[in-house]
Formats: C-alpha cells, structure tokens, sequence
C-alpha cells in the first residue's frame, strides 16, 4: 500500500528506522516516478567478477583450491627449476 511522505529540503525522503543503514536503489522510471529497491548492489569496480567467464573461472579455482590444500614449498628445487 502507498504511503504519502514529503521530501525535504535537502531532497531526502524518509523511508523510515526500518531501513536505516540499508543500501536501497532508486530507480526512476519516469519523471517522478521512482522505484526502491532494498539490497546488496555490486561496486562497478567488482562487476567484471560476475561476467559469466570469469565467474566460471573463479569457480573452478575455487573448487580446486577446496580439494588442493596446501602444501609445504621445496624452494630449493623451485630455485632450481626457475634456473
């Protein structure tokens, strides 16, 4: 159900203590028309992390990583190998 509410000088409306701290996109869809959305929104820097290849990628990774623990390094035989 709707809810009247008025915006303040500075712009902001209130949604209420509910939603305090909450992050919330704001969606205008038209002049005036605005949708919020409560939820967890992904930094623009992080987005390349969810393309559908690297996601891949970073899941194999993990799935390996998860039956691949780690082992004690031989440096010397790396040195040797690096040589």
């Amino acid at each position: 159900m709707g809810t009247v509410k008025t915006i303040g000088k500075s712009g902001q409306v209130s949604l209420g203590k509910k939603f305090a701290g909450q992050q919330v996109l704001v969606d205008e869809i038209e002049e005036g028309v605005w949708i919020c959305k409560v939820g967890r929104f992904i930094p623009e820097s992080e987005q390349w992390l969810h393309a559908p290849k690297i996601k891949e990628e970073l899941d194999l990774a993990i799935d390996w990583a998860e039956k691949n623990p780690p082992r004690t390094s031989d440096l010397s035989s790396i040195e040797e190998q690096v040589e």
